[in-house]
């Protein structure tokens, strides 16, 4: 296979993984938990968000560019922030610009992968953090009925599960030609932080 085809099938990949997670339809995520249970409508809220989806891949192929302890630091400051963001939500304390923030974390995290930009793992996992309280909080605000524990183990799961996605996509890349891989990643990033930009205008 040349480098060309590779490139443009690689491309081509990434751009319907993209559409998939844009496409996704946000009510499905909204299962009833009188009818499914708790754990279920946590666990199901951050699949269908294309939001949420890809900004915690984006986090996952993140922390495999960075590399080192970053694999499982990064990805544990997310998820632990997002339950701190649904604590809030629950105390009925407000965060200002919750959506436009998730919105904002799509773009900022594509670019991030796209632009291999490599932080010490303390200042990476701030910067997921500070992304990961709103969406936590967004996830508080739409508990409805469900029990807030279980409700919170199910989001939790499925973002660690989602990040584990993204970490597992690089690794698979990584094992091409690391030239190829590395580029591959970085459009992959290219496409989220595009795809988050769609997003913002949509809105």
């Amino acid at each position: 296979m040349t480098r060309f085809t590779f490139a443009r099938r690689a491309a081509a990949f990434a751009a319907t993984a993209a559409a998939l997670a844009l496409t996704a339809t946000p009510a499905l995520a909204h299962l009833h938990p009188g009818e499914h249970g708790s754990f279920a409508a946590g666990f199901s809220h951050p699949l269908f968000g294309a939001d949420h989806i890809l900004a915690m891949v984006a986090v996952g192929l993140w922390a495999w560019q960075i590399g080192g302890r970053a694999v499982y630091i990064v990805p544990a400051a997310f998820v632990g922030t997002m339950l701190l963001g649904f604590v809030l939500a629950l105390a009925g304390i407000a965060l200002p610009f919750v959506e436009p923030a998730i919105l904002a974390s799509v773009v900022a995290l594509g670019l991030l992968v796209a632009l291999a930009v490599r932080l010490p793992v303390a200042g990476s996992a701030a910067v997921v953090a500070a992304f990961a309280l709103f969406h936590g909080h967004a996830h508080g605000g739409e508990i409805g009925a469900a029990t807030e524990f279980a409700y919170g183990a199910g989001f939790a799961l499925a973002t660690a599960l989602l990040h584990a996605a993204g970490i597992a996509l690089g690794y698979g890349l990584g094992k091409l030609a690391s030239s190829r891989g590395n580029a591959v990643t970085r459009v992959l990033g290219g496409l989220t932080a595009l795809a988050g930009a769609a997003l913002v205008l949509g809105g």
